[in-house]
């Protein structure tokens, strides 16, 4: 079985990596295609300005909703790249990192960080349903492998393994993972790696709930919704840091409908389609992942009008 070495981490090595480097509303921002299925680089700079002029905390390139699957090395390169010449440190650029295989992780990771960005974000391996201890030895080495912070991504329905709270606990003690993605839209989860993991930042990865989960202690979210609705997603996360419930509350509810129907079918299908609705993007999507189902098309259209994005 191939080892991987631990590099002798200290956290006085990371100084400034408190729980609040990572904190407000984040995206999981797509990845913009032309038809033929090519990057749209035109669109992805269009996209970055959106943001910035939003309040948007940071992208995250090349995660689910960028599509990692399909993209090449020399693709989530370029995007990297260019995100970060675009953005010139206004916000933060988190770069996807994680894969299946724990070897192909590190190596992903040491170019990534070699780049400049400000995280990773490595998300479960996918598929093969490692054990906790396997889940803690992946993590470990890829956190090794990296110069820069560390966020752990918890994704069950998509993954097939769950990254437990206990487990979370040990790897929180590994000096450059600060940060932890949840995507279990379950408060109490919330609660119980609030407790057991308090020195690393829990960001929700479940815009339904994210609200409830940041009034009840976690920094922000990596948000699908915020693709579409940046600034209110972002309004409503500083509600819900300052403890304004009333405030965040109402904002949210407006989202809802976008927080349920961004998933009537698989991320990141529905979004795509509202971005090109809102014309920002055109209609390139790869496959396995087709355009959204004309069934679904008057449930997200009815969404995007109660949020606000039509007209």
């Amino acid at each position: 079985m191939r080892e991987f070495a631990v590099a002798p981490y200290h956290r006085a090595d990371f100084p400034v990596l408190a729980v609040d480097m990572f904190s407000g509303s984040l995206v999981a921002i797509v990845t913009p295609m032309l038809a033929s299925g090519e990057i749209d680089r035109a669109a992805w700079l269009r996209l970055l300005d959106l943001h910035l002029d939003n309040a948007t905390a940071g992208v995250i390139v090349g995660g689910t909703t960028g599509e990692s699957a399909t993209l090449l090395e020399a693709e989530l390169r370029e995007l990297t790249t260019t995100a970060l010449e675009h953005v010139a440190g206004r916000m933060k650029v988190i770069a996807g990192a994680g894969t299946n295989s724990t070897a192909e992780s590190v190596a992903r990771a040491r170019w990534l960080s070699a780049l400049g960005v400000d995280g990773l974000l490595v998300v479960t391996p996918a598929y093969v349903k490692p054990t906790q201890e396997g889940l803690i030895r992946h993590f470990t080495a890829v956190a090794a492998a990296s110069s820069v912070p560390i966020l752990l991504y918890n994704v069950p329905g998509r993954t097939a393994v769950d990254l437990l709270p206990p487990t979370v606990a040990r790897l929180a003690t590994v000096p450059n993972i600060v940060a932890l993605k949840e995507a279990v839209g379950d408060i109490e989860r919330v609660r119980e790696l609030l407790r057991l993991a308090p020195g690393i930042a829990l960001l929700s990865g479940d815009d339904a709930t994210c609200r409830e989960a940041v009034l009840a202690g976690a920094k922000g979210v990596i948000s699908v919704t915020a693709n579409v609705a940046p600034r209110e997603m972002a309004d409503m996360i500083a509600a819900a840091l300052e403890g304004d419930a009333t405030r965040a509350g109402r904002i949210d509810a407006r989202l809802a409908g976008l927080h349920e129907n961004l998933f009537v079918e698989a991320n990141p299908i529905p979004v795509k389609w509202v971005l090109e609705r809102m014309g920002l993007i055109g209609q390139g999507i790869r496959l396995p992942l087709t355009p959204l189902s004309n069934r679904f098309q008057s449930r997200v259209l009815a969404a995007m009008e109660r949020a606000g994005l039509t007209g």
